[in-house]
Formats: C-alpha cells, structure tokens, sequence
C-alpha cells in the first residue's frame, strides 16, 4: 500500500521498549520519519537507536518524563512531528494528553478525547453500550456510590461479585468477594489501591462469572462513518489479571457467537464515536459460549495485537496511521473476504521477572528481575515471529513495565501454532535478567491449554506445579558441571589467546599431576542467586574429566563442544546436555530457562558475613531500598520487619528470622539492591525462643529474605 495521505511527515513516539520498537518500523517502511523519546534510564535503549531523531524528556522516573505531556509537545515542537502516537501504557488512554495534542495543532494516533474519556470511566461505559443494545455483566448503577450502597447493590446480586475501580485498568483494585461478610474490608482495600493507582477512588460491583474466559474483539473505524471488526482473541490465560498468552481465534466460539460479538464490539464502537484502533472486551461463561457481557474497550492498540495482524495479514499500527491521516476504511469495508481469518496464532509475553514458589508455601511469586542482557538469542524460524524492545548488553531496570519482548507463532492450525510457539521459547536465550519464558514454555504444555479448555484462573491454579523444579528456583547438577567445566578449560594453554604449537609446560596444565600418580582435583566455587554455594571438583583436562558436584559422587565429565559466548555440549555421566552461554561465562540457558553462575570468594565470604553464626539476610529481587526500620546494636524478634524493598510498585519486607541483635545494616533508604545483595546481618541469641517459629534458613547462610505485602 502507498504511504498515508500527506497529514503528517513525522510521527513522535511517545512510549519506550517494544511497541515504541513496533511502531518506528512500520514508520520506516511507510516513509515516515520517526522521532523517539527517552528518559535518562533509556538514552541507548533499543527503540532510541531504531529512530531517526530522539529527544531526551527527563529522568528515570516516569512521573518526570513519560508522563509529562508538556515536554512531550515540546519534543515534538523542537522535531517537526506532525502527529503523535502514544502506544499502549503510560498516556496511552489519558483524554487530556489525547486532547492536549489536538489543542496543539497535532494529530493524536488514536481516539477523539471524548471517547477515550468516555470508555475511561467503566460506569459511564457500561451505561452508554448497554443503551447500544450490548449486553453489559449484571451488577451496580450509577457513579460514586458509597461503601453501602456497593453493599446492597453486592447484596442484591446474591452471588459472588467482584469490586472494579470505575477508573484504570490492568486488574489493579479488583477484589473477589464471595462472603457478604468481607464486603466492607475488601471494599476498603479496592478503594485504597484504586486511590493509589489511578487518584479516583470510585468503585462498582459485578456478578462473578465462575471459570470465565476472556474474549475480546478488535475494532477499526474511520471519520467516514465506516465501523468494522477483525474477529476475536481469547486472552483468558492471565496471572492475577494480567494477560500472559493470547491467541487468535478463541479455539471455544462457534460462528453464531463469533459473528454476535462482532456486532456487538461495532455498536459499541459506534456508540463512543470512536475512531481508530480500539479493542472491545467481554467475558464469556466457560460453560455457556453463547453468553458474552461486555467488561469494557480499551482506547488503544493492544499489547497482543500481532495475533489479529498474523491471521488477518492486516498491519494495525499502519491503519492506525491511515485513519489519523483522514484515510477510509472502505477497501476493507468493499473486501470482507480481506479480513477471513487465516490459520492461528498465539503470543506469549516475555517479562523481566523471576517465578518462584511464594515465601508462605501457597501460590507463586513473580518477582521483578533486572540487569544485564549479557546473552540473548531471539527464535526464528517458518510462522515466527519477534516483537521485542531489548538487545544485547542492554540494562534492564525496575523503573518501568516488565515487558521485553513478545513471540508469536503462526500456523495452519492450533495444533501447530502452539507446537511453533513452544519450540519458539525453547530456542530463546536470554541471560543476565530472569525471564518468565521456562514458565510460559512448560504452561503451553498443561493439558487444558493444549485442548482449548481455558479460564481466567487456569494460570493461578497450575503455576505452584510449573514452577516447582523450574530456573532459577531449581539448579541440576548439569547446570554446575557445565559451568565448572568451561571455567577449567578457561584456565589451559589452549584457552589462551595464542594457543602454544609447541612444548607446553606441564605444570601449567590444570590436570591435577601429583608426585606419587594420584591425580588432585581442581576446585570451582560457584553460586546461583538464591542458593548456597556449590563446590565443583575437576580432576583431569576438561575435554576428559572425572566431575563431583557438591558432595555427590564422582562422575566422568567432559565438554564436548563449545567453550563459551554461545551453544556448548557436555557430556556428564554418559548423557550430553546442551546449553547457551553467556560470552562472560556469567550463565547458562537451555530450553527458555537461564541460570545466572558467578564465581564465590569462600574466604571474602566467610570475612563478609559478621560474626559467626550471624544470618545475612539478602534482597529477594532487584529494587531500592525504601524504609530502613532497625540500626546497629537494636534487638529484634522473630518476624520483626527490618526494611522495605520496593520494585516495579511491589513491597517486600524483610523480617528478621530469629530473635537476636542487628550486627549490621549494609543499606540506607534510597538505595538500589540487586537479587541476593546483602541488607542487615542478625547475630542470633544463643537460646532460641520457644515461642518463635523455625528460622528460614541455618545459622551462617545468606537468608533471602522478603514477601509481598
């Protein structure tokens, strides 16, 4: 297709990561100039280096950047942009920055203020489609409703319900009520975090839909009067919410259903006097596809939008563009065979974070990660393809959203784009941040995944048994021979940068030699964050090894292949394991799953860690310090919260594990930690006290302290 009509030249970007990264290349291949934005934290971020010009708007935070619209209209003043394109998060869906670019002479890639406006309050929302004809989820009427009339309208409802903020989105607020008695206490709290998230604090009540599955359709219209849909994406894999997976078409709607959510996502549309791309939210009973009640429509393109794009061979960022620019939908309109859906496709969502079993034994913990992309490998491959905003020594932060990359596989059907995606994941490699790709690989492998038997709580229910041997909660032994093998064969002359041709030192070769014909072991210290160090002991070349990982037994060891900066192959105990390494040698992946390995100092360690029997208490994740409660020389009790560490708006607190004195505190308020640093070291008391619970971990050893509040 011809580039858009000439409304705009230049397009400022105002997001960060991948879909900033999305939207600049279909920039690029319409002709347009792209004009990037960037906080300090991201002045070589992937997106800032796919631009053609970028402008620095602040710092770190994004209070003081992303969301400032007045600097924002500046940059895109000081380059020439003619228009806008806000992405999805940060001002993405804010009717004032959308009615602040129109005052400013731009044109806003998106929605008309109103309807942004509009479709932002679920209250107004849900009144306005329901009088379209959409049906809308029973529950409360009317805005601002105090705490008790939230209580009769739940009352009135007479099931389980659930409290939404009428602001926001992204599950932040929502509480399940299924005891009337609980009522006032969870309408406390939703109003507490909708206050806190969005600054409104309004709220209102929902029937619960039991094992409910997330359908919503995608919309386009135009200035011309012209409305359509592209058909469906089922999104009803979520953690707490939170969309992980998504797929297109819902493998569950039959064509009489699919074909009434249609229409139903046009009135709406319509309804709002929207324009662009916009997605029409519904929630659908598992256990009676053809009822569908409308949750709310997102302003915005959708983070899982390339689903509809690979089945529809539509490109969504490029008619976003087209509407902004005046242009009509009518060659779609005039082809409906143009948007069949062809074959299936499914994404999964690549975020910085750390599955883990919760510190109180129920559930699972995604923690937030942060570092340093030190390898990274992205799939390719028939069907594949890669939507991500991160590069190869890039820094990952806690400043912003967790998302790095999305991966999304295409096929002729299911069956095949779900095989495609798995081995998709499998062939991803990133080390240095943890990732959640091990954990989405082994979900798609869940036998209700598999057959299309999905429900918004199916995520929740089967995370404790994905996560229960999984990176890095979990470590094989391969993982440390492998490491302590590419450590020996770094230490020989062969490794070295001009390998001998001649007579080589036999004392300089790590063989283990000794006078008498007993050959010594080579001794690697190793540590993965979160577990006590591994010794690894090396006897023989490391081409032809004889291994003892921790005090396990002695086994034939040998690195087949690979000596590091990419795939190797050992081969331990007659079975060949292969893996990815970082170039560093600072970890090792295989299968979507990394494990960060550094060298441990036993002797800087054992001098670190204060008086004997001290406990080290460290950071479970990556984030700043942001309340100290105890100093040098205080006595604390079994449970006693000693500090707060904050990452990406979660709180961990970290208490001690026994009663005893603070022998040390190694932070202040303000200061940036990263996973297993060490916090405040305890000096127990030598009688334990009866009434205390077990500690967490044995005396000496680092204590990963922390859980959610």
């Amino acid at each position: 297709m011809p580039r858009p009509a000439a409304a705009f030249d230049a397009v400022l970007v105002a997001n960060r990561g991948e879909i900033a990264v999305r939207v600049i290349r279909t920039l690029r291949r319409l002709g347009l100039r792209s004009v990037a934005v960037h906080s300090d934290a991201d002045a070589d971020a992937l997106h800032v280096r796919e631009a053609d010009t970028s402008v620095r708007i602040g710092p770190r935070a994004a209070a003081e950047s992303y969301l400032r619209i007045d600097r924002l209209l500046e940059a895109a003043e000081r380059t020439g942009a003619g228009a806008i394109h806000p992405g999805y998060g940060f001002l993405a869906e804010n009717a004032d920055f959308a009615r602040a670019v129109a005052d400013a002479g731009l044109v806003f890639v998106g929605p008309p203020a109103s309807a942004v406006e509009l479709m932002g309050d679920k209250i107004r929302a849900k009144e306005t489609v329901a009088a379209a004809g959409v049906p809308v989820v029973p529950g409360s009427s009317g805005s601002g409703l105090s705490d008790a009339e939230l209580i009769d309208a739940a009352r009135a409802i007479g099931a389980a319900v659930l409290i939404k903020p009428a602001a926001g989105g992204g599950g932040k607020g929502m509480r399940l009520v299924r005891d009337p008695d609980r009522l006032p206490e969870e309408i406390a709290a939703a109003r507490r975090e909708a206050r806190g998230a969005f600054g409104d604090d309004t709220l209102l009540v929902e029937r619960w839909i039991d094992r409910p599955r997330h359908i919503e359709i995608q919309v386009l219209a135009d200035d011309h009067g012209n409305v359509l849909h592209l058909g469906e994406r089922e999104c009803s894999l979520q953690r707490r919410h939170q969309k992980i997976v998504e797929e297109a078409p819902s493998p569950l709607l039959d064509e009489e259903t699919r074909r009434a959510m249609g229409e139903a996502a046009v009135r709406a549309a319509r309804s709002c006097g929207y324009r662009g791309a916009g997605t029409v939210e519904f929630i659908v009973p598992g256990d009676d596809p053809r009822s569908h009640w409308f949750m709310e429509m997102n302003t915005r393109l959708q983070v899982e939008h390339p689903v509809t794009e690979l089945i529809t061979g539509q490109d969504l960022v490029e008619w976003q563009l087209r509407i902004a620019a005046g242009e009509s939908l009518e060659p779609l309109v005039a082809d409906p065979g143009a948007l069949a859906p062809r074959g299936h496709a499914v994404e999964a969502r690549i975020c910085a974070e750390t599955p883990r079993p919760a510190a109180d034994g129920e559930g699972v913990d995604f923690l937030p990660s942060a570092g340093t992309v030190r390898a990274l490998r992205e799939p390719t491959g028939p069907g594949v393809r890669v939507d991500s905003g991160i590069a190869a020594g890039d820094t990952v932060g806690t400043a912003y959203d967790p998302l790095l990359a999305k991966i999304i596989a295409h096929g002729p059907d299911r069956a095949s784009a779900l095989r495609r995606l798995r081995a998709a994941l499998a062939d991803t490699v990133v080390i240095g941040v943890d990732t959640n790709t091990g954990f989405l690989r082994r979900l798609l492998d869940v036998p209700e995944v598999r057959e299309g038997r999905l429900d918004t709580g199916l995520v929740d229910r089967e995370a404790p048994a994905l996560v229960a041997d999984l990176a890095p909660t979990a470590v094989p032994t391969e993982v440390y021979a492998a490491a302590a093998l590419l450590r020996h064969a770094a230490l020989e002359p062969e490794a070295g940068p001009t390998p001998p041709t001649g007579w080589v030192d036999p004392f300089s070769v790590p063989s283990g030699w000794r006078l008498g014909g007993v050959t010594a072991g080579t001794p690697h210290h190793l540590r993965v964050p979160g577990h006590d160090p591994v010794t690894v002991t090396v006897r023989g070349r490391a081409g032809d090894a004889r291994l003892r990982v921790g005090d396990g037994p002695e086994v034939t060891a040998r690195l087949t292949a690979g000596t590091g900066g990419g795939p190797v192959r050992v081969e331990v105990d007659g079975v060949v394991h292969r893996f990815h390494t970082a170039p560093d040698g600072s970890g090792l992946a295989r299968d979507g799953e990394a494990w960060p390995v550094a060298d441990h100092d036993p002797v800087a360690a054992a001098g670190a860690g204060g008086a004997a029997g001290a406990a080290a208490l460290t950071a479970p994740m990556p984030g700043t310090v942001t309340v100290v409660k105890v100093g040098p020389g205080e006595r604390v009790t079994t449970g006693q919260p000693l500090l707060i560490v904050e990452a990406m708006k979660m709180e961990h607190v970290i208490r001690a594990p026994a009663p005893g004195t603070v022998a040390a505190v190694r932070v202040a308020a303000g200061t940036a930690v990263a996973m297993d640093q060490e916090l405040v070291v305890v000096d127990p008391e030598d009688e334990p006290d009866p009434s205390a619970a077990p500690a967490a971990s044995g005396a000496g050893a680092p204590v990963p302290g922390g859980e959610p509040t």
